[in-house]
């Protein structure tokens, strides 16, 4: 049997619900952008007590980036995040905790606003960073959803997003949804990361709970969706299962490495009755149906996985069956997502154009910015413009004396932010270079 080439290293489950992550593959990342536009405190020191309470006061219009600051303390409730371009960031990835025991069953007898997870996204472009959120219901098994949504770009860095149950991160968007995770610790059963669309996951750890599939995807609405696990650390009870699909899918798997209690199952398609029996007539037209969303065949890579004790043969490198039959090095979150959205882009936004109007001057960006402070355009002769305008869109408008006609010499922050308004894997700083 073949050895692995590293050391296998397992996120490591404590008794009672409490999940301790390696810290080598795990780093609590060194630092955290500085914005607080909200902060919440379980013991009134900040704008709000509840988390639920900061989110609800952002409207649902909101189209600027928005950091709700999330003190150390345990936050027994469910969240409803309804506005996009919000983030949650907490104070320490162990410390800040937000909890709740919610079974789906239980959702579906008796429905409330806030929504059948944890946390419930519909907004775009939400950023959950450095905090652990847990469905504390306890029961491995039955759907216990910790974090649902169905926005696009949704981002979850340097987090524990723990669940006994099935479904523990469901991100829904079933037509366009793209979906980026690093850095964290996933814990459930049946499926527990199933993500519909697009999703690139790296340098997480997954615990499986009971003898089923741990990851699934579903990536019917466009051929190019996509499930990409990189440098990802698989452990859980003796017999789970690596993946499985309802609807077509495609993954795939780099630098992955699984513990000896994985199975020998490649991921496969689901076929029901789930135990083998004769099909009833409701399974044979369930199949039927699933048929139609199963037309590209299966589809499953690998790149240097290994599993402790010895592989198995279904886990061969064979990304040159893929489409494209891209090198490893190509496989990146960008590739993942057509080159349409890059969460790991470090460079901020940039200035395209700067034109004067009257007494405004128009600073216009090559994406969309959000204004913090009281940013200004000064000139050489000591007149200067103030920010008035502009934020969570391109284009900033600053307003100065009259006459101007010279361009300025400089844009300067005066104690203020410029950042990206889009999530990202950081909060990205606008250039603050004008154009010659």
């Amino acid at each position: 049997m073949q050895t692995m080439r590293r050391p296998f290293v397992l996120a490591i489950l404590l008794t009672g619900l409490t999940c301790c992550v390696i810290s080598a593959v795990l780093a609590v990342p060194s630092n955290l952008p500085p914005l607080k536009d909200i902060v919440v405190a379980a013991d009134g020191s900040g704008d709000f007590r509840t988390v639920q309470a900061a989110v609800a006061s952002i409207p649902k219009t909101n189209g600027e980036r928005m950091v709700i600051y999330v003190k150390d303390g345990v936050y027994k409730e469910k969240v409803r995040v309804e506005a996009s371009f919000v983030t949650l960031r907490g104070q320490s990835r162990k410390g800040t905790r937000i909890e709740f025991s919610q079974l789906d069953e239980d959702f579906n007898q008796h429905p409330d606003a806030l929504g059948r997870a944890v946390i419930n996204v519909s907004g775009n472009d939400f950023v959950l960073q450095n905090l652990t959120v847990e469905n504390t219901a306890g029961i491995p098994g039955p759907h216990a959803m910790t974090l649902y949504g169905d926005g696009d770009r949704t981002v979850v860095v340097d987090c524990d997003v723990l669940s006994d149950g099935a479904d523990t991160i469901s991100l829904w968007s079933r037509n366009n949804g793209r979906y980026y995770h690093a850095r964290c610790n996933f814990r459930g059963s049946v499926d527990f990361i199933c993500p519909r669309g697009w999703c690139y996951v790296t340098d997480s750890t997954f615990h499986e709970m009971l003898p089923t599939a741990a990851t699934w995807h579903d990536g019917s609405k466009d051929k190019d969706m996509k499930f990409v696990l990189k440098n990802c650390r698989f452990d859980g009870t003796n017999g789970w299962n690596l993946a499985r699909h309802h609807h077509d899918a495609q993954f795939y798997y780099l630098d992955c490495e699984f513990a000896k209690t994985m199975s020998d199952r490649a991921p496969f398609r689901v076929i029901y009755p789930l135990n083998n029996a004769t099909p009833t007539e409701a399974d044979t037209q369930r199949n039927r149906d699933l048929d139609k969303s199963n037309i590209w065949g299966e589809r499953a890579y690998f790149f240097n996985c290994h599993r402790e004790g010895g592989d198995y043969a279904w886990m061969t490198n064979n990304l040159s069956a893929a489409p494209g039959s891209p090198k490893p090095e190509q496989i990146t979150a960008a590739w993942t997502f057509a080159d349409k959205w890059d969460p790991e882009r470090e460079s901020g936004p940039a200035i395209q154009k700067v034109a004067m109007n009257g007494n405004q001057v128009l600073v216009t960006y090559d994406e969309n910015v959000t204004v913090k402070g009281s940013p200004r355009l000064a000139w050489q002769d000591g007149k200067v413009a103030s920010y008035a305008a502009g934020s969570g869109s391109q284009t900033l408008v600053f307003s100065g004396p009259s006459g101007m006609k010279e361009a300025p010499a400089s844009l300067e922050l005066n104690g203020g932010h410029i950042v990206a308004t889009e999530a990202a894997a950081t909060l990205r700083n606008a250039s603050l270079a004008l154009p010659n």
